[in-house]
């Protein structure tokens, strides 16, 4: 070979003999791969870079616990786009001193070489302005809303309520990411007080009497989220209702938007609020800040310039008395009070209650109450916390000058759950399969024969005949589970057949089912048959792109113009044609499931490690103490024992959890609430 190979068959080098016998090749698939032997031979060889070519990096962890002293970059990512992840790839091994093909690199780029600055780096960032206006709007029967998280207004028809839309992202709106909370950037909860502010500003309410935040927003670097800001008919009480939701840009299902707070508005009359103009007060003693965003960055607050803007903090009696100042550049217009400044305000509450040393993470806003605006603009503010009942804050807030700005009655403050962020990032990484319309195809789907099975293609091809462009195979389904095995053998031949006859080509193979797919919740189970059909073609498409189309029907109706999209799988249903799309799953709030002491929980594969593992977590985690161990045997050894001394109680059955009575009877005899 002309680069030199350490085969993971020996952990040695390998010679041309070797790597042409079939012998050897018999062997690396029969016997043990010696991954760690062949890593150790190029390391004793002096070799300390690593580059794993292939879809992920989970050879370059196995590799680093071998070679700990070595880099392994894998080029490729699982969690990253492929383009990123190859650059990444790319620079990390020119800094470990491997020479690069630049010019082969940026060829047709139109890059060139610039020299660099002779003094060093000042690790100052500087943000671009992004372009943030969407336009002219009203166009589409919409108001500008004039306010920078905010796109469009409008007043709902018949309802005497509004609607207010946005779209927010790190790339329009990159101070956002300085709001960085265990890992995740999260839209800060002065930025839905601000939204709410705005929306009380649409329909002639000053006072934001209740605003609830029900769901974190995680805002992630390459995605951009829609806004919708609801707001009600008043009542007879003057009050109106407001609902926050978002949804990722990249989905199209109304079902996709997650409520993230609802609140009330009120119209209410401003009295003017209090000012701070003694400042600072009296008798007040300083609170020390150094350290203080370091020490919330090592408490998981990792907060960036923007939303550093504690200045000073000094204690009297009960209450603190911050100032608090946007860092320089930050512009305040637009907003009636920007987000970072409040939230800035907000790191203060971790000194109510508490001494210079052990004050305490600031915890994020869950509820405010009697929110109104006095004045808008600000980039410096004084304010004034005082308690007002259990994890409750009071705010007075005053301008530099001690101008009122806003008043707080009651800010209620939760700490930060990372099951909470988790559970939120997670719906980001969640999908359900859509059957949507099919788009409007201008296309031919050309010309069509349809055959019974295999032979009657092999017999064509064999007497001449040419293929059409898509060769069309009716599957007959079943229910009954040996026909159903026959069937899906009978198409496995002609799917080995067509792919193994260079003459079929230049076809396609369309193959035609009824009942294999249930395209929305609460249909009738797909046909047996048909749906193991569906499973086995999936498979040979993503083998053979282009080679085999999957078209369910749901009558004899005339479906072959579905061809003309060129999709591989379709669905035709009362004259519609309907393709297979990804939906990001967003479940409602409060929708997930509730462990606790007064749960019974059933764990199936209970005799197996991850039973167990289950079985433990929900005693020990969640205080789970009615547990139902369900297994084939009914048989865990000495799991029981131990959930036992841990406090739990605990049956023990046998149950094969593949038969449906088996299980009927199991929940019959031991009721379980999850």
């Amino acid at each position: 070979p002309a680069i030199p190979i350490v085969s993971t068959l020996t952990g040695v080098a390998a010679d041309a003999e070797e790597l042409t016998s079939p012998e050897y090749w018999v062997r690396h698939v029969r016997e043990s791969v010696r991954f760690a032997d062949a890593v150790g031979t190029l390391s004793g060889e002096g070799i300390a870079t690593f580059v794993e070519v292939g879809p992920g990096g989970t050879l370059s962890a196995l590799g680093q616990e071998t070679a700990s002293e070595a880099v392994f970059v894998p080029v490729l990512r699982a969690d990253r786009p492929e383009e990123s992840a190859l650059v990444s790839a790319v620079a990390q091994v020119c800094t470990r001193g491997v020479t690069v093909d630049w010019a082969a690199f940026f060829a047709g780029s139109g890059a060139r070489r610039v020299d660099l600055p002779t003094y060093a780096f000042q690790h100052q960032r500087y943000w671009l302005d992004a372009p943030t206006e969407i336009g002219d709007v009203t166009a589409a029967g919409l108001g500008p809303a004039e306010h920078p998280l905010l796109g469009a207004a409008t007043a709902l028809g018949g309802r005497d309520g509004a609607l207010l839309t946005g779209r927010l992202s790190v790339r329009t709106h990159p101070w956002l990411a300085d709001h960085a909370v265990l890992g995740s950037i999260l839209l800060p909860g002065t930025a839905f007080l601000e939204l709410a502010v705005r929306a009380g500003d649409e329909v002639g309410c000053s006072s934001v009497e209740e605003l609830t935040l029900e769901a974190p927003l995680v805002l992630s670097e390459d995605d951009t989220v829609r806004l919708q800001v609801w707001v009600g008919a008043e009542d007879e009480s003057g009050r109106r209702e407001l609902t926050l939701y978002s949804s990722s840009d990249d989905t199209e299902d109304g079902r996709s938007w997650t409520r993230h707070a609802t609140g009330v508005l009120r119209a209410d009359e401003d009295h003017g609020g209090t000012p701070l103009t003694e400042w600072p007060p009296a008798g007040a003693k300083v609170v020390e800040l150094d350290g203080f965003y370091d020490r919330l960055a090592d408490g998981g607050f990792a907060y960036g310039p923007v939303f550093q803007g504690l200045r000073a903090a000094w204690r009297h009696g009960d209450e603190v008395f911050a100032e608090v100042a946007l860092p320089e550049g930050v512009d305040a217009g637009g907003f009636g009070l920007h987000p970072a400044l409040l939230d800035a305000a907000l790191h203060a509450t971790g000194l109510v209650d508490g001494t210079d040393d052990d004050a305490g993470a600031p915890g994020l806003p869950f509820a405010w109450s009697g929110v109104r605006l006095h004045a808008s603009g600000a980039t410096t503010l004084r304010v004034r916390l005082s308690p007002a009942g259990a994890d409750a804050v009071a705010l007075t807030v005053a301008d530099g000058s001690g101008a009122p700005v806003a008043t707080v009655d009651a800010l209620v403050v939760r700490a930060v759950s990372p099951d909470a962020l988790g559970a939120a990032r997670r719906l980001e990484s969640l999908f359900r399969l859509d059957w949507v319309p099919a788009p409007a195809s201008a296309g031919r789907n050309g010309s069509v024969a349809e055959f019974a099975d295999w032979n009657g293609v092999r017999s064509a091809l064999d007497a001449g005949e040419t293929l059409p462009d898509n060769v069309v195979v009716r599957c007959a389904g079943s229910e009954d589970g040996t026909a159903v095995h026959q069937r899906v053998h009978a198409v496995l031949e002609l799917v080995q057949g067509w792919l193994a006859d260079e003459r079929c080509a230049a076809s396609r193979l369309v193959l035609v089912t009824r009942g294999a797919v249930a395209i929305s919740t609460g249909q009738d189970a797909p046909d047996l048959a048909a749906a193991a059909i569906w499973g086995l073609i999936r498979s040979a498409q993503s083998e053979n792109p282009d080679r085999f189309v999957l078209v369910d029907v749901d009558n004899e109706d005339d479906w072959t113009s579905a061809l003309t999209t060129g999709e591989p799988q379709l669905v035709v249903r009362d004259g519609r044609t309907l393709v297979a799309r990804l939906a990001r799953i967003r479940p409602e709030v409060g929708s997930e499931v509730v462990f606790g002491p007064d749960s019974s929980v059933l764990v199936t594969g209970a005799s197996g490690m991850l039973g167990g593992l289950v079985a433990r977590h929900l005693v020990v985690r969640h205080g789970v103490r009615r547990l139902v161990l369900a297994s084939r045997r009914g048989q865990v050894g000495a799991l029981y024992e131990e959930l036992v001394g841990l406090g739990a109680e605990v049956a023990v059955v046998a149950c094969d959890v593949a038969d449906r009575g088996a299980v009927a009877v199991l929940l019959a005899e031991h009721p379980v609430t999850a």
